[in-house]
């Protein structure tokens, strides 16, 4: 029922008394002047730009005046405000432009070689088309010239005047306009015959070059007039693929299907998602589209990342094409909408800029690979430790291989190379490499052990130098690119790279010792010109100590499969932030996130490099150190003492330097003479390394009574019983000779 007239039953002269009886009990008599004072007053208290306070007993406003006033421009808000770049990024990186410049130098030569090549193949064509072209031309003339355009007109008043006679007047009407236009047209035609013959008589009096012009010219001509509407005259030179390109609509309906509950709900509140975007989809650089997203409240970008195969078959694009990314910048609400027009994996990646020319300075940043976009992506091994993790058969190898064929082109730096695996994936590197083995037989882990320790020894002589330098040659206590290249010095880049380090860390002997000395050299070894490159397969704590994992500055982790290893790769906290590896596909080899190089992890592909090419950057590296001087260690043909480590001489050398009479003693006490027993191998010995290097042997540390020699008083402090060493070292012979034995 809309109003009283629908229902039969209202009585409407009971109503009308109401309406005459103001004490009727169903009046209600309203005192509109009050009612209005009331609405302007509640107006005023909850109007934003209105200055009146609420009174007592009136409504309390949650929100204050100002906060509900829409926010003002403000010389500060202009100051805080983002600056968009003047010009494109690829016009403000030298890299990216040169790779426009020559993509599109190439594609307008391909097509100047393509067409060119087919030349007499359109020439055949205009010629056989020009008949048909010259009919057509005068085909037009004749229709024009005997107005045949409106014949058809002429004999459709013919036909009327056989049921309507007064049509013949207008059927003669326009036959006199036809044959003057026809008697017109014909001194047109006579003039135009006049001169075509006297065209040709000019023409067979002209040079051959002329005819020659002129018959071309018309072949042209007539050939485009006489060509058929559905088959062109140009062969096409570069078959397009479509691109569709991206709508909000269909972002709100993909992230709409992946049944995320904050979107749903604020879909089914009404929300059209149109304000979701806080600014326009645009292209970026000429590869695909970017749409920034501001998800609903609650709803988190990583939630939409962890969906990333979901949303690309929502989207109907391929999986390799969509690429979605946490701005946590802003807030972790915000989504980076990538949707490249290329699949990332199958998309042909370019050349290593630095693969036929070029040097690498390791204090400056390097190519390594590009991004979803296309934009170049750097690397710099300088003052930063780094880690590579990923599941088999990823890319990992290759990724270490690329960045340390970065460090042998520079040729002041030592590169120690150790592949673990065994299968020679860095034997390229070998001809520049001051150390290099391949291999986890335990002659290999000695190789490895005695050249680690030779690093941490000149670990310790480089914290020397550089705290001896004046402040003015060394102002920060760090090694810099000039004295990197004084020789004196020898405080050139050493980049030790490690695949399969799990096979260090987990060794039943030597695994403490190797543990020990990475820590050392990830935490002090960045500032003394010394970089450490780990690489994994299996990114776990044993894989990984904490204590190596927490101290990595650049990290690159491929496609992981759980949480658990992503952030041991890319640090604490890294998946719940939306940086996930665990998004990535089988497909995905040779991608992964790029974290430490700059502000925010960057999904990176690096660039391809197979061995025989790695052998090729391997010669001009080896050529580039030849003519510097700076080829060293066992490209020059130098071999590593591995005697020390395969004896065992720790033991022997601490019961060499405790007599009888001294069984017991203190910790610093042994570091001490072993330092000068064998000052090559023990300087710069500490207690706490030296209780590592004791664990594998089974000799533990324990309170000693001795005597300071500084201050002549007896105290209790960790230290070591000889009768524990001695123990030790008959278990260890006699394994040795059981061994021997069998």
């Amino acid at each position: 029922m809309t109003s009283p007239h629908d229902d039969p039953r209202f009585d409407w002269h009971a109503a009308e008394a109401d309406l005459h009886n103001p004490g009727g009990p169903d009046a209600d008599v309203v005192d509109l002047d009050a009612a209005r004072s009331r609405r302007a007053s509640s107006d005023e208290l909850t109007d934003p730009d209105s200055d009146v306070d609420p009174g007592e007993g009136g409504p309390v406003l949650v929100d204050s005046i100002d906060a509900q006033r829409r926010p003002r421009f403000t010389l500060a808000g202009f100051r805080d405000a983002q600056r968009r770049p003047i010009l494109p990024g690829w016009l403000r990186s030298r890299s990216e432009f040169a790779g426009n410049l020559t993509w599109a130098t190439g594609l307008a030569g391909h097509g100047v070689l393509y067409h060119g090549l087919r030349v007499p193949k359109y020439v055949g064509k205009l010629a056989l088309r020009a008949p048909a072209g010259l009919g057509r031309v005068a085909g037009g003339y004749g229709r024009w010239l005997f107005d045949l355009e409106g014949e058809p007109v002429r004999q459709a008043v013919v036909r009327a005047a056989v049921t309507k006679p007064e049509e013949a007047k207008t059927y003669e009407t326009l036959s006199r306009r036809r044959d003057r236009r026809v008697r017109w047209r014909g001194l047109t035609a006579v003039l135009l015959a006049v001169l075509l013959v006297a065209g040709l008589g000019v023409l067979l009096l002209a040079s051959t070059v002329v005819q020659v012009v002129v018959v071309a010219v018309a072949v042209v001509v007539f050939g485009v007039l006489g060509a058929p509407a559905d088959r062109p005259l140009l062969d096409t030179a570069v078959v397009r693929a479509p691109v569709m390109p991206l709508t909000s609509d269909e972002v709100v309906r993909a992230l709409a299907a992946l049944n995320i509950p904050g979107i749903n709900q604020a879909l089914r509140r009404g929300d059209t998602g149109k304000r979701w975007f806080p600014a326009p989809i645009t292209r970026e650089n000429g590869t695909g589209w970017r749409a920034d997203v501001e998800l609903p409240r609650g709803v988190t970008a990583s939630a939409v990342v962890e969906k990333r195969e979901e949303l690309a078959a929502a989207l109907t694009r391929p999986l390799g094409c969509v690429w979605p990314e946490a701005n946590a910048e802003i807030h972790p609400g915000r989504l980076v909408l990538f949707v490249a027009d290329k699949d990332m994996s199958r998309s042909k990646q370019n050349p290593w800029p630095l693969l036929k020319s070029g040097a690498v300075d390791l204090f400056k940043p390097f190519p390594f690979g590009t991004d979803p976009r296309g934009r170049a992506v750097t690397l710099t091994l300088m003052f930063a430790s780094m880690i590579v993790g990923s599941i088999p058969r990823m890319g990992k190898t290759f990724s270490l291989r690329l960045a340390m064929l970065g460090a042998t082109l520079d040729p002041r730096a030592w590169v120690l190379a150790f592949d673990l695996k065994g299968t020679g994936d860095l034997s390229p590197l070998e001809p520049v490499c001051h150390r290099y083995r391949a291999g986890d037989e335990d002659d290999d882990i000695a190789y490895g052990l005695a050249a680690m320790r030779e690093v941490r020894t000149e670990l310790r002589r480089r914290t020397k130098v550089i705290r001896e330098l004046p402040r003015d040659l060394c102002p920060e206590n760090k090694v810099t690119p000039d004295l990197a290249s004084t020789k004196r010095l020898g405080l050139q880049p050493i980049v030790i790279g490690v695949d399969e380090c799990q096979v260090w860390f987990e060794h039943a002997k030597y695994g403490d010792e190797f543990e020990e000395i990475c820590t050392d050299l990830i935490k002090r070894g960045p500032a003394a010109g010394i970089t450490l490159i780990l690489a994994t397969q299996r990114p776990d704590a044993k894989s990984l100590p904490t204590g190596i994992s927490a101290n990595a500055v650049l990290r690159f982790c491929l496609k992981v499969m759980g949480h658990t290893e992503n952030d041991m790769v890319l640090g604490t906290s890294m998946h719940k932030s939306g940086i996930k590896a665990t998004m990535f596909s089988r497909r995905d080899r040779g991608i992964g996130y790029l974290a430490g190089e700059g502000d925010d992890p960057t999904i990176t592909r690096t660039f391809y490099i197979d061995g025989p090419t790695a052998e090729q950057v391997t010669r001009r590296a080896r050529a580039l150190r030849e003519k510097a001087g700076t080829l060293t260690g066992h490209a020059a043909g130098q071999s590593v003492d591995t005697t020390a480590v395969r004896r065992d001489t720790l033991l022997d050398d601490i019961a060499a330097i405790m007599s009888d009479t001294e069984a017991k003693l203190w910790s610093e006490v042994v570091c001490d003479r072993l330092t000068g027993l064998r000052p090559e191998v023990y300087t710069g010995l500490t207690r706490e390394q030296l209780t590592a290097a004791l664990k594998p042997h089974g000799v533990t540390t324990g309170q000693v009574w001795g005597t300071d020699p500084d201050t002549g008083k007896g105290a209790n402090r960790r230290g070591i019983d000889r009768a524990h060493i001695l123990t030790a070292i008959t278990k260890r012979d006699r394994g040795q000779g059981g061994r021997a034995a069998g």
